[in-house]
């Protein structure tokens, strides 16, 4: 499968939300709105390239940019491509009329509850259902689920993992609970590691949910991780460079390769308390030994 990496803003004034109408494209995009953005160059920085499209598309400066989130997102025209969008919340200089590019015909401010799905482009609609809050910026969980057979397909699953560590290095456990594509609980489990770090035991959690998902036949497996850092190194996006983590990170790609396809998405903490209870329940039952 091929991947693309792709940088997007969040650019937000009273309440509304900046969208871009695209001038042209495949028939599925084509007149439709989409957030600032777009691909990440060849050994380019996200934070350049999320720069230099906003300078470039709409002859604006960043003033603030804040990492918001990482997801993946397959394209239903073309299943061999996986997109990864790494979303940004932008505030942009000045406040004045903005310079299109080619690229779009029309820009427009639109509150949230406005905005009509059919105007969008499909992954828009996916990025704005996850960041949409009638108050503040917060994240909901994103479900996917196929409305004509939500539990029917044995063979996809979403698995949410977590690992955490009392002392960073200490005691540390993972856990991992896998639903089925209506989000509903059909396993879960968890290991006690021992002394390691956070981000080790955040690995192992993968580890033990794809081990897990092998034993069970499933083909399919939609990860949501509540570590960006574990999201971002298993989408390519950052190296490893802490070699403690070398070794479970190729057992994980190992397990990978043995599926159909496995992807990774980050969701807040607060969207994770399953996993999570899973780890603290084995580190309170480990501590009262």
């Amino acid at each position: 499968m091929k991947q693309r990496i792709s940088v997007r803003a969040i650019v937000r004034s009273t309440e509304k939300t900046l969208l871009l109408r695209r001038s042209g494209g495949r028939q599925s995009i084509a007149g439709k709105y989409e957030l600032p953005g777009g691909k990440l160059g060849y050994g380019e920085q996200p934070e350049d390239a999320l720069a230099r499209h906003l300078k470039e598309t709409l002859g604006v400066t960043a003033r603030t940019s804040q990492l918001f989130d990482v997801l993946t997102y397959i394209d239903p025209d073309d299943r061999d491509i996986q997109y990864v969008f790494i979303l940004y919340l932008v505030s942009i200089e000045g406040g004045g009329r903005l310079s299109l590019s080619n690229k779009y015909s029309q820009y427009i401010w639109r509150r949230m509850s406005d905005i009509q799905q059919s105007t969008m482009t499909a992954s828009t609609t996916m990025l704005l259902k996850i960041t949409y809050d009638p108050t503040v910026v917060h994240t909901t969980p994103v479900k996917v689920v196929d409305e004509e057979n939500t539990t029917g397909d044995e063979t996809h699953a979403i698995i949410y993992s977590d690992g955490g560590s009392r002392g960073n290095p200490g005691p540390s456990a993972s856990g991992f609970v896998v639903m089925n594509r209506a989000e509903q609980v059909i396993d879960e489990g968890g290991m006690y590691l021992g002394i390691t770090t956070n981000n080790q035991a955040e690995y192992h959690g993968v580890r033990l949910g794809l081990e897990r998902a092998a034993q069970m036949g499933i083909r399919t497996v939609d990860f949501r991780v509540d570590s960006l850092l574990v999201v971002n190194q298993m989408n390519g996006i950052y190296t490893i460079k802490n070699r403690e983590l070398w070794p479970i990170n190729e057992r994980i790609r190992a397990l990978v390769e043995s599926f159909d396809k496995v992807t990774f998405s980050h969701v807040k903490r607060e969207f994770n308390q399953l996993a999570d209870g899973m780890v603290n329940k084995i580190l309170d039952a480990h501590a009262s030994e």
